[in-house]
């Protein structure tokens, strides 16, 4: 899959004027990119236009209009860019009593070697998270996660009927989520993809 190039950003006079559109139209693509697994968790899976709305709502908020930084930025959202054999996603977990986010952060240690895509009953692609969101008693309530696809596995994601499902098993937060067609088919596009 393409990453962001420079030439690609906005201004912020420039994007500010096309900002309204583009974030309808990426509000319409993560219709199609988002994974509820359970009442907690929230997988949104990654591509080159989320993570080019991503780039330039940072510099908006953060005002950059440094060449370097903007540089800077474009690296660290474009290794969150999956490649053509592997699937990335932004893992959110939703804790909405401020009183319990710490606790219910806690409770969730070890996540990140609990979260699996499965396609059918013959692949099961386990979740690689980005290191350094999670430590002995601390988790980020955001995660980067990526599932690396052999070639079997991923021509049955892209070509089969095969049922596919998202699964975390953790010991305090056990949930399935089946992946609808319409998902199935937006993914498929970036398992596609040179």
């Amino acid at each position: 899959m393409r990453k962001v190039v420079l030439d690609e950003i906005l201004g912020l006079e420039r994007y500010e004027q096309a900002r309204e559109g583009f974030r309808r139209r990426i509000i319409d693509l993560k219709k199609h990119r988002r994974v509820s697994v359970g009442d907690r968790v929230t997988l949104v899976f990654e591509n080159h236009d989320t993570m080019l709305f991503q780039i330039q709502e940072m510099l908006r908020a953060e005002r950059i209009v440094d060449l370097d930084k903007v540089r800077d930025e474009l690296d660290v959202y474009n290794a969150l860019i999956p490649d053509g054999s592997e699937l990335s996603a932004t893992l959110l977990i939703e804790i909405t009593e401020s009183e319990r986010i710490r606790d219910d952060l806690v409770r969730l240690l070890g996540i990140d070697e609990a979260v699996r895509l499965e396609v059918g009953d013959r692949f099961v692609i386990p979740g690689a998270f980005e290191p350094g969101h999670s430590k002995e008693d601390k988790l980020s309530a955001v995660q980067y996660v990526r599932f690396v696809f052999e070639e079997a596995a991923r021509a049955a994601f892209v070509g089969s009927r095969e049922p596919l499902r998202l699964v975390i098993d953790h010991p305090n937060y056990r949930h399935t989520a089946t992946i609808s067609d319409a998902v199935r088919a937006s993914l498929a596009e970036d398992l596609a993809a040179p």
